[in-house]
């Protein structure tokens, strides 16, 4: 069998440089712990950026995947399949809307989500053919297309990929000041995550998404809530925005969580008044939907409202606040988030990849986030005691 420093060298060789990871080569990893190809421990504190909230290799899921994967996997969009109605009627339940379009990639979904507003802005709102606008704030991660880092503020993720898709204005995340300020008659929607977690775990001021709720109907503008990071649990509640009362969007983008961590999954939720803009032929994805998918989604929901995940991380996330409030190093500056999904901000002058490389010679996983922020998002079945190891490892590196 190849070395860990073999195979590291070998994708090096053969892959192209787009990701900088952290050298561990994962070879196996079940509930919230990982070992690699040396047999070595690792308690994720990632959750591939909260793709497994449930944990890996949930038994429910796997259960799901491989049953679905001997019966039918694929038939696109041509024909119906007997998995996708019944994920979808839960989906819309639990997350009370009418109607969800399914997609594969949280990028597809913010995609759908932006046709979806401007399709809205020019049938309904009244907006002039091409001339619909989306207000997005500054900071904001919601995907790799050229159309998505058109309109991000972090230089990274956009240099060298233009020209960008007119059509998008950036507020300053949290001040609803200034989002007022940047509507006009053409504005069709605003874009908006209830916690910046790739900006560094930013949780906005209270009251703030529902002040955009307000906003957005006092202007005839959409609120699109893209909760691909932050929903299914992740927050401590079932989505992030019912941390505030009356802030429910108008159209919802889910993704990550939603595939158990074993297939992609996405979808975009609204009303059937929105939806229902949508014809054939309109807009389109050959996996999107598949049963496979379908399956592994209904699943997925499933083991996140039997097992109460969103309680746990509730409950859990309060636990894990207290124990860290504890930290008394120098290193911290703060400590926010909400949750299981917490970001700790650096003092100083090393930056978070260091602490990160240190926590991975303590066992555990975790990664940099904007250079000065470790985040911690573990799976949602972790328990109190895995918790207070944690935060010994935590202590251990950030007090030397």
């Amino acid at each position: 069998m190849a070395s860990s420093e073999q195979l590291i060298e070998q994708a090096r060789r053969v892959s192209a440089q787009n990701y900088a990871p952290l050298p561990v080569v994962l070879s196996r990893a079940h509930g919230v712990w990982a070992w690699d190809t040396d047999n070595r421990r690792y308690l994720d504190c990632l959750s591939a950026y909260s793709a497994l909230s449930l944990g890996h290799c949930h038994p429910r899921v796997i259960a799901a995947l491989a049953e679905q994967a001997a019966r039918l996997t694929l038939t696109s969009r041509a024909f119906h399949n007997d998995r996708m109605g019944p994920f979808l009627e839960l989906l819309c339940a639990q997350c009370e809307m009418d109607m969800a379009l399914p997609m594969n990639t949280g990028a597809e979904a913010v995609e759908t989500a932006i046709k979806l507003a401007r399709k809205w802005g020019y049938r309904v709102k009244g907006v002039p053919r091409d001339e619909a606008e989306i207000i997005a704030c500054r900071g904001n991660f919601h995907g790799r297309t050229t159309t998505i880092v058109g309109f991000s503020s972090e230089a990274a993720y956009k240099d060298d990929f233009g020209p960008y898709a007119p059509g998008f204005e950036l507020v300053d995340y949290g001040d609803a000041g200034q989002l007022e300020a940047a509507i006009t008659p053409r504005t069709a929607a605003f874009l908006v995550e209830p916690i910046q977690a790739e900006a560094g775990i930013r949780v906005p001021p209270a009251g703030y998404l529902a002040a955009a709720r307000r906003l957005c109907a006092q202007h005839n503008v959409l609120l699109i809530l893209d909760e691909i990071q932050t929903g299914l649990g992740r927050t401590g509640k079932f989505l992030a925005h019912q941390h505030e009362r009356d802030a429910k969007p108008d159209v919802l983008i889910l993704g990550k969580a939603l595939g158990g961590g074993v297939y992609p999954v996405s979808a975009v939720l609204a009303g059937a008044d929105i939806m229902g803009l949508l014809q054939p032929g309109e807009h389109g994805s050959t996996f999107g939907g598949n049963p496979l998918a379908a399956a592994v989604g209904l699943a997925s929901l499933e083991a996140i409202r039997d097992e109460r995940l969103a309680d746990r991380a509730a409950e859990l996330g309060d636990y894990l606040f207290e124990r860290l409030r504890t930290l008394a190093a120098p290193a911290v500056l703060e400590i926010r988030g909400r949750g299981l999904l917490v970001g700790i901000e650096l003092a100083g002058q090393r930056s978070a990849r260091d602490y990160c490389t240190a926590l991975l010679e303590r066992g555990v996983l975790t990664k940099d986030t904007h250079d000065k922020v470790i985040r911690i998002a573990p799976p949602l079945v972790i328990e109190a005691s895995e918790l207070d190891w944690l935060v010994e490892q935590l202590e251990a590196v950030l007090a030397h």
